[in-house]
């Protein structure tokens, strides 16, 4: 065995940084239930959006964050910004939702490269329809497995990942 590996082996890092303590099963474990959870849940609601005949979760994001606008608009990558959900090619869906009549696209008056994005009545309206199934469904697969408590924790437990 080299010396090195057994330098290695005993813990001596020479004043070196030492590496980080490998994750305890705890952390394991919570990392593979919490994607486990999110895919699963994700999976379902995407799947009763489908069976209603309605567009994907993206398109309801993008359409939810355009509603909250001012105005009722926001630039494209503004708009990619405040989604939930990723989207690596704003243009492409943005590009679907006008060719549906759902939002409108214009150049900003400031900035000749940017273009703004708006929702249409249609839009709202869609995003209403979508909420319809997607409200139930959040209420069938985590509302009722959940009380408010639970919920309040998760959700606060979860912010601490990204915060």
């Amino acid at each position: 065995m080299s010396i090195l590996m057994q330098l290695h082996l005993s813990g001596y890092s020479g004043g070196m940084k030492s590496k980080p303590d490998a994750p305890s099963s705890e952390i394991v474990r919570a990392w593979t239930r919490l994607n486990r959870a999110q895919r699963f849940l994700f999976e379902r609601i995407e799947g009763e959006l489908k069976a209603g005949g309605l567009p994907p979760l993206i398109v309801y994001d993008a359409l939810l964050e355009l509603g909250r606008a001012p105005d009722r608009r926001l630039r494209q990558v503004d708009l990619e910004e405040a989604m939930l959900f990723p989207q690596y090619s704003i243009s492409r869906l943005v590009d679907r939702l006008e060719k549906d009549r759902l939002v409108k696209r214009e150049r900003c008056e400031d900035d000749g490269r940017a273009h703004w994005v708006t929702i249409t009545e249609k839009g709202m309206k869609l995003r209403e329809a979508m909420w319809a199934v997607y409200g139930e469904a959040l209420m069938r697969h985590l509302g009722e497995k959940l009380g408010k408590a639970e919920a309040s924790a998760l959700a606060d437990a979860l912010e601490k990942l990204y915060r």
